[in-house]
This record gives structure tokens, sequence and C-alpha cells, in this order.
């Protein structure tokens, strides 16, 4: 839409201006105007206002002036009703823009919440669209919304410390939501509407200062991160054990495009529960790797060997391709 209205702008930009040259271009050569009066007689000619002629035209003259009134009269129509039309379309995007989105918002269910769209908050964004998960964007900067659009992200200008905005971000319906405003005290504000409105809600945040991060957890954050001392350990495992951060960095981003790891839970009624890895034939038919499992006890077992059994709640760490990780995932959730 945008690239359209530009197109348009620039041909009645370049159709007035190629229409005053060539006028002002003819009585300067026909009727040997000064280049101002030239330009000031064609401005009246295709505006239509009517003026008289700075000085009787000669026949040439005339001849020349009859076909910049046709070409000149008909350039200016075409102009004002492309503009017309461009004012015409601009209100009606805007109006049913903000109506389809309304209805999007409407319409979203399970999704994640992100609050605040400045550096976290934008790369959290950027990794829900890869893995294809529905969220929203909440950001009191018009700017920043707009810009996350411009992204094809589904984004609003709403106070994400106010109850009123999360619910019209969908709190209700939500699964998870990001706390990722600059100010600690914020994103506490947050933390405490979004788990008053939706207990059952899964919240992560960021702290500033790490003796926020208690009072965080407090508040309801499930997860808290520290980005200082996270940045800290790394640059430290960087020298310490170089070889162990190259290769997560690996198994985190470039494993390649097909390629990916995940979680997959096992269904409370599925047919595979209380079975072990050995005789989950479906399981070695997949193709995928099963790095570590996540009991519901909250137990976490790495490289577990064959004879483990899988209870129902329980998740499957899981590396492969992302077909073969879609079907396990309908296996273990049938």
């Amino acid at each position: 839409m945008r690239s359209r209205l530009v197109r348009r702008f620039i041909f009645i930009a370049g159709l007035l201006s190629f229409t005053l040259v060539v006028g002002t271009v003819g009585f300067e050569l026909i009727e040997g105007y000064p280049w101002f009066d030239s330009f000031y007689m064609t401005l009246t000619t295709i505006t239509t206002v009517g003026y008289q002629e700075i000085r009787p035209l000669s026949h040439a003259g005339r001849i020349f002036n009859s076909f910049l009134i046709l070409f000149g009269v008909t350039a200016m129509f075409l102009a004002v009703g492309a503009m017309t039309q461009t004012i015409i379309e601009v209100e009606l995007q805007d109006r049913y823009g903000k109506r389809r989105k309304r209805r999007m918002i409407e319409n979203l269910h399970d999704h994640f919440i992100v609050c605040g769209f400045g550096r976290v908050g934008r790369n959290a964004c950027y990794e829900f669209q890869r893995a294809d998960a529905a969220f929203l964007v909440v950001d009191r900067n018009e700017q920043r919304v707009a810009k996350a659009a411009a992204a094809g992200m589904l984004a609003i200008v709403a106070d994400a410390t106010q109850d009123d905005s999360l619910r019209q971000a969908g709190v209700l319906k939500a699964k998870g939501l990001i706390a990722a405003l600059p100010s600690d005290a914020e994103n506490l504000f947050i933390i405490l509407s979004a788990k008053t409105l939706n207990p059952t809600l899964t919240v992560t945040t960021r702290v500033s200062e790490e003796e926020a991060g208690e009072k965080l957890r407090r508040a309801g954050a499930d997860t808290v991160f520290t980005p200082y001392t996270m940045a800290g350990r790394q640059l430290a495992d960087a020298l310490l054990r170089p070889h162990v951060v190259e290769f997560l960095d690996f198994a985190r981003s470039n494993i390649g495009s097909k390629i990916t790891m995940e979680q997959v839970c096992v269904a409370s009624k599925g047919e595979l529960t209380r079975q072990s890895l050995r005789q989950l034939s479906e399981l070695r038919k997949s193709g995928v790797i099963v790095l570590a499992i996540r009991t519901q006890r909250g137990e976490t077992i790495f490289n577990p060997p064959a004879e483990v059994e899988i209870s129902a709640g329980d998740f499957l760490i899981v590396m492969g391709e992302r077909s073969s990780l879609q079907k396990l995932e309908q296996i273990l959730m049938s």
C-alpha cells in the first residue's frame, strides 16, 4: 500500500512538473516571454484561473496555448482525482485496518503478550516469529508499535501497566507474558496486574538490578532473567570453557533451518504412557534425538537411557527436523 501511494505521488508530481516545464519553455520560445512570465502564464492556464494574457498572443502562441489548455487542464484533473483517491484510500485503510486488528486480537487464544518493544522485547518477538507462535506486542511508543507492525507483527499502542490495556491484549486468554520494560518498577506493576487477572498465566521478565529479582518472583514472575549477570557468566565461560560455549551457540542458532530443539509434552490420556524409550518404535522412526526428560515431579534426566519410562505430563527435550518433531508431537498427544 505504501509503495503504491509513493508511486502515485511521484506520478502526480512528475505530470505537473512536465506540464509546467513544457508550457514555460513554449511561451519563452514562441512569444519571447521572460522565464517568470512564461511560468506565470503556464500556471494560470492549467489551473483555469482565467487572468488576462500578459500581452496579446500571436497566432502560433494561441495554437500552442490551445494544446496547453487541453493537456494542462487534463493533467490537473488527473492530479486532483488521484489526490482525492489517495485520501479516501488512506482513510478507509486506517478505519478498516483498526477494525481488522481488533478482530485479530479478539480471536487470539493461548498467545503470548510482549510488553515493551525495546531491545529485549524486540528480540523475543523475532524468536516468536521464527517459531510461528501467536503473540501480541504492547508498547506506549507509537514509533515502536509502527516498527513492529512493519515487521509483520500484531501490535497495539497501550500502557501495559494498566489493567484495561492487558484486557485489551487478551490476557485472560493468553498463555504467557513477557514483561520487558526498562524499569523494574513498571515490570512489577505488569506482573501484579497480569497475575491478578489471570493467575494461570506464565510470566517471564528481566531485571536491571539483581536485588529486584526476588521482589518480581514474589509478585508472581515464573522466570526472572538478569542480563548483566548472564552476560558476565557468558564472558567468563567464553574464556574458561570456550568449546562448551561454542557448542551451545551452535545448538541454539546454527543447527540449520530444518533442525531445531523443542519440548514435547506427553498427553495424560495418550497410548504411549508408561512405556520406555526402547519400546517407542514411533520415536525411533521419527528420527529425533531425546536430549533430556523433564518429569512431572520436576526432575531432569539428561541423556536418558532406553529403559526410562515416560509418564503423562512429562516433557521430552528433543532435537531433530521440524517435520519430524511435529509428527512426534502428534504421536505423544494422541
